[in-house]
């Protein structure tokens, strides 16, 4: 039987087109891999982290952080595979394990401020059986708009003839891709992130960064030192986790999924 009930994973490609090396660069002196698989060891409901890649040095840092690594092959590592398809084949080498969690996390190292507690509140709302699936997504009240065939700006979400103040409209919210909580039987079923009951969890928009580009990395870079200055204070979260977690899992069993590699 399983010991994992919930388990975070985070799917790390050593290749990137906009950013070179991307998940190895830094922000606030940490790679943003490392990042996320500290935001994943500090959530409360998370029993084990995992770092799905292709990249001995992306493997090389994981292991440094004290998290599990499963070898991605070649097919499942180009540009053009998908995030669930990494996914699917984490829970392959659980499996294989003996270990098949009721909770996936889904983690993406290009969001680099993800907050532990958010993570807890997406868990555990699978958890407690609100909702099947639950994202981060953060609130907007931008007028949107598209330019047609012909050239012309259309409105999206608005009649461009009225100009509500924002206190009067309910804001929707941009999904930032930074992390997904699903119901992993749901997840094996339908093979995508979004089935069932669909939740979201708001996320603080001034951290809510994706990195895409160069520009994106210095964004983050000049808004680390706040982000993480506020983050994790002594005697509050942190010790609540390490009061709460489980007993570790056989510190060996990340080199058994690399070398055993998928099912």
């Amino acid at each position: 039987m399983s010991t994992m009930r919930v388990v975070a994973v985070i799917p790390a490609r050593a290749g990137s087109k906009g950013v070179p090396g991307k998940n190895l660069r830094t922000v606030g002196g940490r790679t943003l891999v490392r990042r996320a698989i500290e935001s994943a060891q500090r959530a409360r409901l998370v029993d084990g982290v995992v770092v799905s890649t292709d990249g001995d040095d992306i493997a090389a840092e994981a292991v440094a952080a004290g998290t599990r690594v499963v070898r991605r092959p070649p097919e499942l590592s180009g540009d053009e595979a998908s995030s669930e398809s990494a996914l699917l084949h984490t829970l392959d080498a659980l499996r294989a394990t003996g270990d098949e969690p009721q909770v996936l996390l889904f983690l993406q190292a290009t969001s680099p401020f993800i907050d532990p507690a958010d993570l807890d509140d997406a868990v555990a709302r699978v958890i407690g059986g609100s909702a099947d699936a639950v994202f981060a997504a953060t609130p907007s009240h931008a007028f949107l708009w598209r330019v047609d065939a012909a050239g012309h700006a259309v409105a999206v979400n608005h009649d461009a003839a009225v100009r509500p103040r924002r206190q009067d409209r309910e804001p929707e919210h941009r999904e930032t891709g930074a992390f997904y909580a699903l119901r992993t039987d749901g997840f094996r079923e339908h093979q995508h992130r979004f089935f069932g009951r669909v939740e979201i969890v708001s996320v603080d928009p001034r951290g809510a960064i994706d990195i895409d580009d160069e520009s994106d990395l210095a964004q983050a870079e000049a808004h680390a030192a706040h982000a993480d200055a506020h983050a994790g204070q002594p005697g509050t979260h942190d010790e609540l986790h390490r009061a709460t977690l489980p007993e570790p899992l056989d510190p060996q069993w990340w080199q058994l999924a690399t070398t055993n590699g998928a099912p």
